[in-house]
């Protein structure tokens, strides 16, 4: 796991050393073990190493045989060793034994098609100096970051955007899109981000830069295959083969490993598989909130598979007086109140290990979500015409809102297309227009979700409702909440995140699994439910899913109470935000009139957001957490052992 940062000057201008040193001296908890630079007439290439594979000779850049391709990456390559064999066969001579440097051998073989042979987690730059150009890629599913500027003068490419922030010449800007897009979301989707010119790469996509241009192109996509000839038992049986298979290949690297363990059957399964093959230590978090902390499901699950087990409980004041710093780390305001927990149990395991598996993505591959369930429910409404549908809607609108069943008639009214935005929908339009200034609300910027969400859906138009939702859930919540903040905010201590269940083999074995098998017997992921189950605590088998949760619903009424006021008083976003709607929601969550923890708690992350990368009011040194350190003394004195 690295930071990796790409500058290209337009018109032949050369790079300044010390630009591209501070577009990566900023991200230095990225790698806080290594630095190197290249530079050769307008293109310099940064990284930041945290050493995992080939501790000793895999400094980076990389270059070939005749020193004219040179490369940067940022994550692992799970199947570099095959890969490096069949390049080695083909006659490639290999300096190091990184898996990086294969990417460089695989590029010069394979060219511009090099990232559809990859199965792992990466973002990456090669520059090609006999064409004068740059080539990266990011991976299929967006477990690595990577974002990029263009400016009248340059284009770069790095891994966090706090490194394009340094680019000379730069204006902060909030993208009011992005912002509108994020009171639904509570995030923003790809490939927008909070900042005016600034995007992601998407995920499954390739990048050229020359000409003083950049070019993207998707090299893979998601498909749902699904396979109605095969019994259950085919896909209990080959779920649990790929899985540990996956397991296993996320084991290569040559630090300490441990896993994150909460309370559910992904991270469970992911610890349980893992103990098969090693010794493992475990880390939990949880709140002082009672009812907000699944510490001791966490602690007797440990107990059962008998792992080296810690845990840490966060109360509200440690909560919030890690937030700013946090929040700079994320880059962008993402209002999952669960990333700053995961900072936390991330902070504790980085003293004892440099890598951490965890159980993200189980849910969208296997169909995990309790919302999933919703289209069985709503059965009865999908064979009826259209303009029943929507005249059942209608009166249902016209109900007072005590009337039970209201937002059942509501809900079955709509098609999947109209209802679902995937798994967080914060604001809907009407109540963004009441949160947003007048003539913010009436301006060309303001756009609908429908935006984000309509294209999506057309290229899962043939699948049934389950499968368009996680195919919704892969392209929007996946890689912009769940996979952001685990990179984030293990990376904010210098921990690498592994992911077995974002596994190239895991998904094309987990699409062509039937819906009538992944919900069913009255839950969801039916199959990963069986297909672990002999493996995990009979508590733990049907449990519902909860991860690490937070009590903000409660915070908000008392602790964070009057900290809340003042951010609102003190964030200069009063062109943007109607105040006065904010406190009043604030006011009436707090009298417990209603529930509006969610809302604002997403208007307060953006306006925190907004002092720090606008305003600039807080500012943040590059730092390496102190347990970095710690853990290479007790490394040391390992090996010593």
């Amino acid at each position: 796991m690295c930071g990796i940062v790409t500058l290209y000057n337009k018109r032949q201008m050369p790079v300044k050393q010390e630009t591209i040193s501070a577009m990566t001296g900023v991200i230095l908890h990225r790698g806080p073990d290594d630095d190197g630079f290249h530079l050769e007439d307008n293109i310099a290439l940064g990284f930041r190493r945290l050493s995992i594979i080939d501790v000793e000779g895999g400094h980076q850049p990389l270059f070939n045989e005749t020193r004219d391709i040179w490369i940067i990456g940022n994550g692992e390559v799970y199947n570099y060793k095959e890969l490096q064999q069949w390049l080695k066969d083909s006659g490639h001579v290999f300096h190091t034994d990184s898996d990086i440097e294969t990417i460089l051998h695989l590029y010069e073989e394979v060219g511009t098609d090099a990232p559809k042979h990859l199965r792992g987690m990466f973002g990456f730059t090669i520059y090609d100096s006999r064409k004068k150009r740059l080539f990266g890629a990011r991976d299929h599913f967006g477990i690595k970051p990577l974002y990029y500027v263009e400016t009248s003068d340059s284009i770069g490419v790095a891994s966090e955007i706090k490194s394009l922030l340094e680019l000379p010449g730069f204006k902060r800007e909030v993208n009011h899109t992005g912002f509108y897009h994020y009171l639904t979301f509570q995030y923003v989707p790809d490939p927008e981000t909070m900042y005016k010119g600034i995007y992601r790469i998407p995920p499954a996509h390739s990048f050229i830069i020359e000409n003083d241009q950049i070019k993207l192109e998707r090299y893979w996509d998601v498909e749902f295959k699904p396979d109605e000839s095969k019994p259950f038992s085919y896909f209990v049986e080959g779920t649990r083969s790929v899985m540990l298979e996956s397991v296993d290949k996320h084991r290569i690297s040559e630090v300490p490993r441990g896993a994150f363990l909460s309370s559910g059957v992904d991270s469970s399964s992911i610890v349980a598989m893992l103990r098969t093959f090693e010794p493992v230590k475990t880390f939990s978090v949880g709140s002082d909130i009672p009812g907000y902390s699944e510490l001791d499901f966490a602690k007797r699950t440990a107990a059962f598979l008998g792992t080296e087990h810690f845990e840490r409980v966060v109360n509200a004041q440690q909560y919030m007086n890690e937030l700013p710093r946090l929040i700079w780390h994320q880059d962008e305001p993402v209002a999952d109140p669960s990333a700053i927990l995961l900072y936390f149990v991330a902070q504790m395991a980085s003293e004892h290990v440099t890598v951490v598996l965890s159980g993200e993505g189980a849910d969208e591959f296997f169909g995990g979500y309790n919302i999933y369930r919703e289209p069985s429910s709503l059965r009865m409404f999908s064979g009826m015409p259209a303009w029943m549908r929507q005249s059942i809607g209608y009166m249902a609108q016209r109900l007072p809102d005590q009337v039970k069943g209201k937002n059942f008639l509501i809900r079955g009214s709509k098609t999947v297309e109209q209802r679902f935005f995937g798994n967080a929908l914060i604001f809907s339009e009407e109540m963004k227009r009441r949160v947003v200034m007048d003539d913010i609300a009436r301006s060309e910027s303001y756009v609908s979700p429908f935006t984000i969400t309509e294209e999506i859906y057309k290229r899962a138009s043939e699948y049934d409702d389950v499968t368009k939702m996680q195919y919704l859930d892969i392209h929007t919540w996946l890689r912009g909440n769940i996979l952001m903040k685990a990179d984030k905010m293990t990376m904010a201590n210098s921990l690498e995140l592994r992911v077995p269940f974002i596994d190239l083999k895991v998904f094309e074995f987990a699409a062509t699994i039937p819906t009538k098998y992944k919900i069913a017997n009255g839950t969801t992921k039916h199959v990963l439910r069986e297909a672990m189950k002999d493996f995990l605590p009979p508590e733990i088998k049907s449990k519902k899913k909860l991860g690490f949760p937070v009590p903000t619903r409660h915070w908000l009424k008392n602790e964070f109470y009057k900290w809340a006021k003042e951010i609102i008083f003190e964030s200069k976003v009063d062109d943007l935000i109607n105040k006065a709607y904010v406190l009043y929601m604030l006011d009436e969550h707090r009298e417990g009139n209603a529930d509006y923890s969610r809302k604002i708690w997403t208007i307060l992350i953006f306006m925190l957001w907004h002092q720090i990368f606008i305003e600039q009011k807080y500012t943040f040194d590059p730092y390496v957490s102190p347990n970095v350190d710690i853990r290479r003394k007790k490394n040391s004195l390992q090996h010593i052992g």
